[in-house]
């Protein structure tokens, strides 16, 4: 493994099922899922030789159900301060997961790269889906203070920020208060992921954004095997034309194996450019993942360059396009 090598960094995820850290045994989810072991998997992921993984809560966690066709939908409503709760339930719990285990919260590219450097992993923490802001901005502010450096805006819910892909449109796009969400991203630092977003939101955020923007786990969409969560040409150029990144999304939505992925990787790249592609394994909480260890992601360079690729444009897919954003927008900090 080159020393001279950029920082492998996964722009989202979910290891070890940290979304249920705090959680007792006898919380259901417990029983279905299994309990939480972030310590494995980052131990998993240094190994691998990745600098920075991401931690992402699940905003809506409390009201997703399974669906045949939509993997995960929204079954019923949140309950009065729900979402709040368990978005600090998460976050908290997480931080002191990581405090216990001496693992550094990531603020900068910086911490990446030092990480690397001294052969460490460090996290990215990021909320998925605003749905814990209920009509306000304070708990935003809150979760940039507890180190969150991104935020999903959407999810599998409906939510008061925008419409998602899995669900017939509500809103027509970003709302109103979805601007002020954006906003308020854009002056503490945080990147805003369009992941789950229909192109309507998207085109929305991309207009009401000062920063770049990301879809941290997606790919582009297969005539023959359409699929909501993955995205047109439009759709991906959308972001990548202002500057953003996707993060190549391993699902078996459409791929079998880890050489289908590449492939889309490379499919992805030759749409946007090598400068705007990142990779988002969605670890722990993927749809019949083919790349379901952290083991896998050490066989990605050798499966891009099969493909043409250069070392050059492999360091960026696999880590430095996702420190630049990071960079880009915590520039003002």
């Amino acid at each position: 493994m080159a020393a001279t090598r950029a920082p492998w960094v996964d722009v989202h995820a979910h290891p070890g099922r940290c979304f249920l850290a705090g959680l007792g045994r006898g919380d259901p989810l417990v029983g279905m899922l299994g309990a939480a072991d972030v310590e494995a998997a980052l131990s998993a992921a240094r190994h691998a030789g990745l600098a920075a993984v991401t931690l992402s809560t699940v905003a809506d966690l409390r009201v997703l159900a399974p669906d045949p066709v939509k993997g995960l939908r929204a079954v019923r409503d949140f309950r009065p301060g729900e979402a709040y709760a368990d978005h600090r339930r998460q976050l908290t719990a997480m931080r002191q997961i990581l405090d216990g285990l001496d693992v550094p919260v990531a603020a900068s590219a910086a911490d990446i790269e030092r990480a690397r450097a001294s052969g460490h992993i460090v996290v990215l923490l990021a909320c998925e889906g605003g749905d814990f802001l209920e009509d306000g901005l304070e708990a935003l502010a809150e979760a940039r203070s507890l180190g969150a450096s991104s935020l999903t805006l959407v999810h599998y819910r409906v939510n008061q920020i925008g419409d998602v892909q899995t669900e017939e449109p509500v809103h027509g796009g970003l709302t109103s208060f979805g601007r002020e969400v954006v906003a308020e991203c854009n002056r503490l630092g945080v990147i805003i992921d369009c992941a789950h977003a229909t192109l309507a939101t998207t085109l929305g955020v991309l207009e009401a954004s000062g920063q770049p923007v990301m879809i941290s786990h997606s790919h582009l969409d297969h005539a023959s095997s359409h699929h909501p969560r993955l995205l047109s040409p439009a759709h991906a150029r959308s972001v990548t034309n202002a500057g953003g990144l996707i993060g190549a999304w391993p699902s078996g939505v459409t791929s079998t194996s880890l050489a289908d992925f590449a492939d889309e990787v490379v499919r992805l790249a030759d749409l946007a450019g090598t400068g705007h592609v990142a990779i988002g394994t969605d670890m722990d909480a993927n749809y019949r993942p083919v790349l379901a260890s952290y083991a896998d992601f050490a066989t990605l360079p050798e499966l891009l360059a099969g493909r043409g690729l250069g070392g050059t444009d492999i360091d960026k897919i696999l880590g430095g396009n996702a420190l630049d954003l990071l960079r880009i927008v915590t520039a003002q900090l």
